[in-house]
């Protein structure tokens, strides 16, 4: 072979074997160069107050988050609900089959990393004339031909649009990967708001029935100082008023008690009606003391959601190249080895021995536009993607701002309903007993008796909105799903190395 050609061929191997694809290499976005998630310094403890559930938070900085972050709750009843929702749940299935599914389609798209071969077994029988041939004096005939033979098709990948195909099916894996993390994340955070919620409503259903026992017993008391002349009828009519309206809080507090187990039902996968879980009180969850301050840089790596973001942004990039790959030459090299024969014993003898080698290039001439503008999608999508990827980042960053803002302002809060309860339970015994003797009047009653109400409910939900903002910073933060035991092992493997 002349020099030239063969130096052309052994370009061609190179090329064909080790070529480098078209199209951008992917890379990462970097975190945001910034040393704080709020504006302000973080304090390093929230306030307190002496109410049960009111103690004092700790930020640490870097502490690292575990992965059943819910047991910080130290409520049995809850770990075996999130424990049963794990095993259960329908949209946490659905997400590991998706998961499932994307893994077997990238090894299917490895396969075009090879040859492929396949082979055919045929018999034939069949009747023709001579005319077919020319040959009209020959009449018609009788023949029969059997075939055996191995086909093998290879397409070169010189330009790595295969590679950049099977590195696209790669992102999309990692993207349902992480998006499995995020529904392991959403459906534990919501399993413990809703448990949450739940026992602020039942909490709220005690306290306003201690109300509306108290308000009864005041209602005695003045229907037997009117029975004694010391009270008008009107003061019974404004009591039983101010009973009345108490009572009617109570059926839509019911009603939303009702739905919040119905909710956790669903997130167990389970029947409302057959919903048996025992019932949540703020008594049954502990505060926990220590909560984490993650560093920006490890905030981009522990949000399953942003990761989801990047590797949908990986995918876009490799779709470019895909794009680029189908505006260049296809070269494929193809061949076959096998026999033909009128019978099946002679398939293989030397002579009935049928082959053949080819190699075809091609190359899109007009296609009327159509690569052009596929390309200029790809580069649109792949942009688009980077675009919703530093959204979901600021996004993240805004979640755990706003969280760490609102449970310094939930103590706060906490504590200040707290000193309001206490105070106005005080002034309402106080009125109480001058109302007794006279000494106060039935509207200062009144007066006291609504703001003890309106006080003692805003206790119970100060002290819910800790324990909700406290699920909800672990679930800014990532919730820990990288230290996580009960994931699969391709799953924990393809975290494990980044974090």
């Amino acid at each position: 072979m002349h020099s030239g050609a063969q130096a052309s061929v052994a370009m061609l191997a190179v090329a064909a074997l080790g070529g480098c694809a078209v199209g951008p290499n992917f890379k990462a976005p970097a975190a945001p160069d910034t040393n704080s998630t709020v504006p302000a310094p973080l304090p390093t403890i929230t306030g307190s107050s002496p109410n049960p559930g009111g103690a004092a938070q700790r930020f640490v900085a870097g502490l690292d988050i575990p992965g059943q972050w819910w047991s910080l709750f130290q409520s049995p009843q809850l770990n075996a609900l999130i424990e049963r929702a794990l095993a259960e749940n329908p949209t946490l299935e659905a997400a590991q089959a998706a998961l499932r599914e994307a893994n077997e389609n990238m090894a299917a798209a490895r396969g075009a990393y090879y040859p492929s071969v396949s082979g055919s077994l045929q018999a034939e029988r069949e009747k023709a004339s001579g005319a077919a041939f020319g040959l009209p004096q020959f009449g018609s005939f009788i023949y029969s031909l059997n075939d055996a033979s191995v086909s093998i098709s290879y397409a070169l990948d010189i330009f790595g649009g295969t590679r950049r195909q099977v590195e696209s099916l790669q992102a999309q894996l990692d993207y349902q990967r992480f998006a499995l993390e995020a529904s392991y994340l959403s459906l534990t955070a919501n399993i413990v708001t809703t448990a949450v919620s739940e026992a602020s409503t039942r909490e709220q259903i005690r306290t306003t029935e201690e109300i509306a026992h108290s308000q009864q017993l005041q209602l005695d008391i003045i229907q037997r100082r009117v029975t004694a002349g010391a009270a008008s009828r009107t003061d019974i009519a404004q009591q039983q008023a101010t009973l009345a309206n108490t009572l009617a809080t109570l059926p839509p507090l019911r009603t939303q008690l009702a739905r919040y187990r119905n909710q956790l039902a669903v997130y167990v996968g389970a029947l409302p009606a057959d919903y048996q879980a025992g019932a949540f009180t703020l008594d049954s969850l502990t505060l926990p003391a220590e909560l984490p301050a993650s560093l920006p840089s490890k905030l981009v790596e522990q949000r399953p959601d942003i990761r989801q973001y990047s590797a949908e942004l990986h995918e876009a990039t490799a779709q470019v190249g895909v794009a680029t790959a189908n505006m260049l030459p296809q070269i494929t090299l193809s061949g076959s080895y096998g026999g033909e024969a009128p019978k099946f014993s002679e398939i293989f003898n030397p002579a009935s021995v049928v082959w053949s080698i080819a190699a075809g290039l091609t190359q899109p001439i007009f296609e009327g536009g159509k690569l052009v503008h596929q390309r200029r999608s790809a580069i649109a999508a792949a942009q688009e993607a980077a675009a919703n990827y530093k959204a979901s980042v600021l996004g993240a960053f805004q979640d755990v701002a706003n969280t760490f803002v609102a449970l310094q302002g939930d103590a706060d809060a906490f504590a200040a309903s707290g000193a309001a309860q206490r105070a106005a339970e005080e002034s309402l015994k106080l009125i109480t007993v001058q109302y007794k003797t006279g000494g106060a009047s039935y509207t200062q009653v009144l007066t006291s008796e609504q703001a003890f109400q309106s006080a003692a409910l805003a206790l119970v939900k100060a002290r819910a909105q800790r324990y909700a903002d406290t699920a909800a910073l672990f679930q800014a933060l990532g919730g820990g799903w990288w230290n996580r035991t009960d994931v699969a092992s391709n799953s924990a493997q393809c975290c494990s190395g980044s974090m």
